[in-house]
Order: C-alpha cells, then structure tokens, then sequence
C-alpha cells in the first residue's frame, strides 16, 4: 500500500510541473486570467506532492528517545499543510485574479493556445487522475467513495484523487470562460472562470482540511481491528474478561493500542507478564500495523465507567 501511494503522488508531481509550465506559458502569451489561474493552481499542487513525499519520508523514520512512539503524524501534518495550500494559494490567488480581471477586462488574443494547453493539460490531469482512482480503488474495498475517504488513515491517495478531480473541473470552467469570453465579445466572463475556479479550490481544501485534522488530533482504528484484538485477548486463558481497547492511528501504518483487561485472580505477576507477551505476539502477528500494545489490568466494572466518561465527553 506504501509503494502505491507513493506511484500515485509520484504520477501526481510529475503531470502537475508540466501542466504548471505550459499554463503559465499560454497565460503569458494570450493573457488569459483563467489560464493564470489554472497555472497557480497547478504549481501549488506541484508543491503539494512535494509536501506529501516529504511527510511521507519523515513518518517511516524509526523511534527516538524524542519521539518514543515514532514519526507517522508527520504525514497527516503536511496532508494538513496541503489542505492550507490549497485553500490560501490556490483558492487566494484564483479569486484575487478573478476579480482583478472583471474589474478591469482585457480582451484574450491568440486563444487558439489556450485551447491547445487545455487539451494538454487534460489529457495529463487525466492519467494522474486515473492512476489515483486506481489505486483509492484498490484500497477502499467495497466501501462508498466518501465513506472510504472519512475511514481512510492513509490521507495521500485521497488527497491527490480529489486534487486532480479539481483540476479537471477547473479546466472545464477555464474552457467554458475563455470559450464563451472569445464568442461573445465579454472578457469578464474570463474573470468569472477564475472566480469559479477559485470557489471550487476553497471547498475541496476545507474537505481536505476536515480530513487532515481528525487525523492529526488522532483517530481509532477501524471497528474490524478493534474487533480482532478483543477476540485474541479472550481467547487467552489468563484473561477471565477482554473489556475494551482504545485505539489511535499515528500513521496510516502505525496504530498505538491500550488494552483493558481482567486476569484472573490466581494470576502472578510472572504470569501476567508472560500473558501480556503472549497477545502481543499474537496481535502483531494478525494486525501488523499495531506497533505499541498497552495492557491495563482493570475489572469490568471500572472500565465501563471510563467508557462512559468518554462517550458523554
């Protein structure tokens, strides 16, 4: 799942610099604000996928004593990060530059470049896009899109998914504003291209945004997880009771657990221990993604006033 993410960020980086330079490029010639707009856009999502590998390498860097528990929320940090992007440069500069022009119109001259880097840019976009539908594909299961996107602890796929899902509507709105621009005399309608770019920028990046942040704050792991550790825990025979398990993700990969259970009374100290050794092989070995597992001796009763607390929380 690793590798796939990083050939979907990967395909992302390399489509958005081309697109990036030849827009800037066409918007230098023809003078059109949304094809500027789209230029701006595509250079912040170059830098995005640079953000994302980044992150990306930072969270497989292995424990320190700075950082007991390792690296993995620096990941969902830059996915955050990408999301402010978005939402300040793209979406900012999209807006400013629309409202700029229809205040001050200028007539588009050669646009026939415009329509050529447009078609470029799609067709680009458009295998980016394919490779990240793919792959989100491959890891959402039987899932719908957007309850695969909120369960999602990986925020790389999906970011670039709806990253080039934006870009492809962009260039539907820059088309029909440069189009309708040229036919009917009316450059403002470029401007309002821009604005409508913009606009669709700013939600995708507080979607984005929303995302990010449950992941960062942290986030439990899925419900069939938890599921799996309860059932090993009290299939041990020093466990009378496996009460409930709190989990979080601190990575896509990387899930901290804090078990609560009840052992029998009979049990040692030595015995405990070994029991306690005992899950974690067993749960490492089931749900590899588990990398810390704390076991709390606790009765039934007292864990179900702790689950309470934080349910009325």
């Amino acid at each position: 799942m690793a590798d796939g993410s990083k050939t979907v960020v990967y395909a992302a980086l390399a489509g958005n610099f081309l697109i990036a330079v030849t827009k800037f490029a066409a918007a230098f010639v023809t003078g059109s604000s949304a094809m500027l707009s789209e230029g701006v856009h595509s250079l912040v999502d170059t830098g995005n996928e640079v953000l994302l590998l980044y992150g990306m390498r930072r969270a497989e860097k292995p424990a320190d004593r700075t950082h007991p528990l390792g690296h993995g929320r620096e990941l969902y940090f830059w996915s955050f990060i990408v999301a402010l992007l978005v939402f300040a440069l793209g979406a900012g500069v999209s807006i400013y530059q629309g409202i700029h022009h229809m205040m001050d119109p200028e007539p588009i001259e050669s646009p026939g470049w415009n329509y050529a880097v447009l078609g470029a840019s799609f067709l680009f976009e458009g295998f980016s896009w394919v490779v990240a539908l793919r792959e989100f594909r491959r890891q959402k299961g039987s899932a719908g899109y957007i309850e695969a996107i909120t369960r999602s602890k990986d925020p790389t796929t999906f970011t670039v998914l709806l990253e080039d899902s934006a870009a492809l509507a962009g260039l539907v709105i820059a088309f029909a504003g440069i189009f309708l621009a040229e036919r009917l005399g009316m450059p403002e309608l470029d401007g309002l291209a821009s604005i409508g770019i913009g606009l669709l920028l700013a939600g995708v990046a507080i979607f984005l945004a929303r995302e990010s942040k449950g992941l960062l704050i942290g986030e439990p792991a899925l419900p069939a997880v938890q599921a799996s550790i309860l059932r090993i825990a009290e299939a041990d025979p020093a466990i009378r009771k496996a009460n409930g398990a709190i989990t979080t993700h601190l990575g896509p990969r990387q899930i901290v657990v804090a078990l609560s259970a009840e052992f029998e009374d009979h049990m040692t100290a030595p015995e405990i221990e070994a029991c306690v050794q005992r899950i974690e092989t067993r749960v490492r070995a089931e749900q590899p993604d588990v990398t810390t597992l704390f076991v709390k001796p606790q009765t039934a009763g007292t864990w179900a006033q702790r689950a309470r607390s934080i349910a009325d929380g």
